[in-house]
């Protein structure tokens, strides 16, 4: 296993996220789940990620109890405030005080403000509400060593997050991979976090599972590169290419993915120029989506005064993932009056789109496909 430093710990740089956990009968496996926990720990993974939302608030009982097995101080347990939930807002001590019961322990020793984005941004920066106060207390209690983020939010939200936050954040929580590097803006989001200093870490390296395989033809141009890499394995060069990357976390189902992403992690595999510039030409062709080019032209033509560029990327996403929860997540913060449905096909952006996009057609099949 590789590890990495951080504040002189030493991360394993494979991490174990309990969102997608081996179930049967609509439950938690919690045998698949005990032997698979042996096994991660036997081989080296000591980083464990859980959160109040995850299998319906089922993950963090069974992690507390398969984990207390173990000596505390043989692994790193992570968990979040579930920010995206508004009933928790006024809450913020009731849910951490029984996160902890759960999880059967006395400290975190990571945690995070979960999932921040548009829908719960206000909150998050709310004082009235003491959310960051709360959490940032007990940090100084000793009952989360280490406080940080998560955030599925565009660049804007993360800049306002961290213009408030940035200076107490110990470390990121992004969704990255060869197609968000691009597509999410990634880089960017990357760029942002390094700007205040803040180590990352990843979450959805295989994109929910979309890159666990690849198209022949992709295949094929990347074994001329590493004739015995696996999709997967590519997936994960990618994000051993950068160094401010120092857990990647991957929600793995079963003991085969488990083996096989420890096999992945015991070498540390960065893509050389050439490789990577493959890679995410692929990744360009992966998504093929509608190409707009943020010009805003349109903006100025809209009667209804619709973020047009915005939605389109919100399109693109939602397609791409064949649905998913980012798009409405994003669309819930929108006002009614400026969602894709306040559309009404006047064509007048198409006139001056350099793309030539059908802007009134791509908003119509947005609301079917919100469906």
């Amino acid at each position: 296993m590789i590890y990495k430093s951080f504040q002189g710990k030493q991360l394993s740089a494979l991490g174990l996220g309990c969102m997608r956990l081996p179930m049967t009968d609509g439950k938690i496996d919690k045998q698949q789940t005990a032997e698979m926990l042996a096994y991660a720990m036997q081989n080296g993974i000591n980083y464990y990620d859980t959160a109040w939302g995850y299998h319906g608030g089922e993950s963090e009982t069974v992690m507390g109890e398969l984990l207390s097995a173990y000596p505390r101080e043989s692994f790193y347990l992570a968990s979040k405030f579930p920010g995206y939930d508004s009933s928790t807002h006024t809450r913020v001590a009731e849910v951490f005080e029984e996160q902890l019961k759960k999880c059967r322990v006395e400290y975190f020793d990571f945690y995070l403000f979960h999932n921040v984005c548009e829908s719960n941004i206000d909150a998050y920066l709310d004082d009235t509400l003491g959310i960051g106060a709360y959490l940032l207390e007990q940090k100084k209690n000793g009952r989360i060593k280490h406080l940080g983020f998560s955030g599925h939010g565009d660049l804007d939200v993360l800049s306002r997050f961290l213009a408030k936050y940035g200076k107490d954040m110990e470390f990121g929580q992004l969704q990255i991979n060869y197609i968000d590097y691009t597509f999410q803006k990634g880089k960017e989001k990357m760029q942002l976090l390094a700007d205040y200093n803040i180590p990352v870490w990843i979450m959805e390296p295989v994109r929910g599972g979309k890159l666990a395989t690849m198209d022949a033809r992709y295949a094929e141009k990347l074994s001329a590169f590493r004739p015995q890499e696996t999709a997967c394995g590519w997936a994960f060069r990618f994000l051993q290419s950068f160094p401010q990357i120092t857990v990647t976390l991957s929600g793995m189902s079963n003991f085969e993915q488990l083996a096989q992403n420890i096999a992945t992690f015991s070498e540390d595999k960065p893509l050389n120029e050439q490789e990577m510039t493959t890679l995410l030409e692929i990744a360009n062709s992966m998504i093929s989506g509608v190409p707009c080019t943020e010009c805003r032209y349109c903006t100025t033509y809209c009667p209804q005064g619709l973020d047009i560029p915005k939605l389109i990327a919100l399109y693109n996403e939602h397609s791409f993932t064949g649905g998913g929860f980012i798009a409405p997540m994003a669309l819930s913060a929108v006002e009614e009056e400026k969602r894709p449905s306040a559309c009404i096909g006047c064509r007048s952006c198409e006139s001056v789109c350099p793309q030539n996009i059908k802007i009134s057609e791509v908003m119509a099949d947005f609301v079917q496909k919100l469906k």
